[in-house]
């Protein structure tokens, strides 16, 4: 289990990283919001334990960038405030659970685990087609076998791609479903994630592109009428 601890004090924030991993539990700590979203957007985290209190973006926020990045990482919300009010409006953002402080750390463990079976109870299912093997839960790709090492947002687009099945997907599309609400959708940061994402994978490249179309993984059939490229 990897764990994203979003805790501003870092005494507290290096007790609980300590504790886990003696749990064996690794972790990672990010100690304002703009830190927190930075780790997120590079690393694949299993669990989340974030305070609302933080410097920069809130933990509020952050929640709110971990539930529409759709990624379904577990978010444990840990804070002082302890009022129904304040409970009732973390789990409306989307929190999955939440813990007051001062807590013991067994009780945060135990907790961490409960969500982690959870889970894991409700993986999606591994996808196969052209040689990747993509698993969403554990967020690995692999390529005739071989680990391939993703950014989040390149896992993001491929996994849109794959659960097309050889279909195509403009890049609308991935827009809307890879990225967030503030997207701007002049940007080309689609056609450079794809690029990025194309090259990571390697030879011989197994994402077409569909002229004025969009994109597809190519399963080697005959597309030449759709104007299929793997350029």
């Amino acid at each position: 289990m990897r764990v994203l601890i979003v805790e501003d004090e870092p005494f507290l924030a290096e007790a609980v990283r300590d504790g886990l991993r003696l749990e064996a539990i690794a972790a990672d700590i990010a100690g304002d919001g703009d830190t927190a979203l930075e780790l997120l957007s590079v690393n694949s985290y299993d669990l989340a334990v974030l305070d609302r209190d933080i410097p920069g973006p809130s933990g509020d926020e952050v929640a709110r960038r971990i539930v529409a990045s759709g990624s379904g990482v577990p978010i444990l919300m840990l804070t002082a405030a302890d009022r129904i009010d304040d409970k009732a409006s973390g789990f409306g953002l989307g929190a999955d659970d939440y813990l007051t402080k001062p807590f013991e750390l067994r009780e945060l463990v135990l907790r961490l685990r409960a969500l982690d079976r959870r889970r894991a109870h409700a993986r999606p299912p591994v996808r196969e087609i052209a040689g990747l093997r993509v698993d969403p839960f554990r967020r690995e790709v692999f390529r005739d076998g071989h680990h391939v090492a993703l950014t989040r947002k390149q896992f993001a687009v491929l996994e849109v791609l794959v659960a097309a099945e050889g279909g195509v997907v403009s890049a609308e599309e991935l827009l809307e479903r890879a990225w967030d609400a503030n997207a701007d959708p002049f940007t080309n940061a689609v056609r450079i994630t794809v690029s990025a994402l194309r090259k990571r994978l390697g030879r011989p490249w197994v994402i077409a592109t569909v002229p004025g179309v969009g994109y597809r993984i190519d399963t080697g059939t005959d597309t030449t009428d759709a104007g299929g490229t793997r350029g």
